[in-house]
């Protein structure tokens, strides 16, 4: 279940990262349109202070990509504080997503509401996994 994990946590990983150099490499209207993908364009004129609050978002992606790249290495080995800790960096990361854009109606099903689900699977295969081993535990 760790691995099944792994991979999952690394996937996600890997699609955040690539959104986020996506958002911060483009302009306001690309990024609106690239996180709320499930509105129509919104070409517009925008002030720089929006382009600095999207470029924000676009960098906590890359961070929480990051972070859940680098955790299913140590998962892969049974580690879970890295399994904690990519739970709580991604899951945390999708649930802000759900309860604002999935819930609000403003995106399609894939990738956002797909990677929650990743995210969520992940979770769930660990505590089956950390479960799992406690009762192989108490029953040696």
């Amino acid at each position: 279940m760790l691995r099944a994990s792994s991979g999952l946590w690394l996937f996600w990983g890997i699609v955040h990262v690539l959104f986020g150099v996506l958002i911060v490499r483009g302009d306001v209207s690309f990024a609106i349109t690239a996180i709320a993908n499930g509105i129509e364009s919104v070409a517009s004129s925008y002030p720089d202070a929006l382009g600095a609050i999207i470029n924000q978002h676009g960098w906590n992606l890359i961070w929480f990509g990051a972070v859940t790249i680098v955790a299913p290495i140590y998962i892969w080995r049974g580690n879970f504080g890295a399994a904690w800790m990519a739970a709580t960096v991604g899951g945390l990361a999708d649930l802000g997503y759900f309860l604002f854009l999935d819930l609000g109606g403003y995106v399609k099903f894939f990738p956002g509401t797909l990677m929650t689900i990743v995210a969520l699977s992940a979770i769930v295969l660990t505590v089956g996994a950390r479960f799992g081993r406690a009762t192989e535990v108490q029953r040696e």
